[in-house]
């Protein structure tokens, strides 16, 4: 599992021109899943995000999101398997087919839930666009053991 989390003023996701998941100051989460992945993998994921000391609390950036009960939108990415090794074209065979992948990104989501995070989402499977602000701008790349 791959996860990109960025620290927002506010994010949003639209699916044709509807926002179906939208966020003020919190975390961005775009989560990639490959084959290996599992429950048990998402769900350690979503206690690293949530217990990352990288929020603001005033001027201090110590913070986890689970301590400030911070939004978190998550946006299902299968792009960050891309094999760019060769060619121009991408190659996306180490991303876990969707359904695979679309029950540990709801995993995932349901456990940021469990810690007592409100939870936002994207549409699985659907072309989003999603809008952001960063804030800092921090962005962190993690990737599961």
């Amino acid at each position: 599992m791959r996860a990109v989390v960025q620290r927002v003023s506010r994010a949003s996701v639209s699916v044709e021109n509807e926002i179906v998941g939208e966020i003020g100051p919190g975390l961005l989460v775009l989560l990639g899943v490959t084959h290996d992945d599992d429950p048990k993998i998402a769900a350690a994921m979503a206690e690293k995000v949530a217990r990352m000391r990288i929020l603001r609390d005033g001027n201090r950036d110590e913070s986890a999101a689970v301590d400030l009960k911070a939004p978190v939108l998550v946006v299902s990415q299968f792009t960050l398997y891309a094999d760019t090794s060769r060619g121009r074209r991408p190659g996306w065979s180490a991303a876990a087919p969707g359904p695979i992948a679309e029950p540990l990104v709801a995993a995932f989501a349901d456990a940021l839930d469990v810690l007592g995070l409100p939870v936002q989402t994207g549409r699985f499977g659907a072309t989003m666009a999603v809008d952001s602000i960063n804030d800092g701008p921090l962005t962190i790349l993690l990737e599961s053991p």
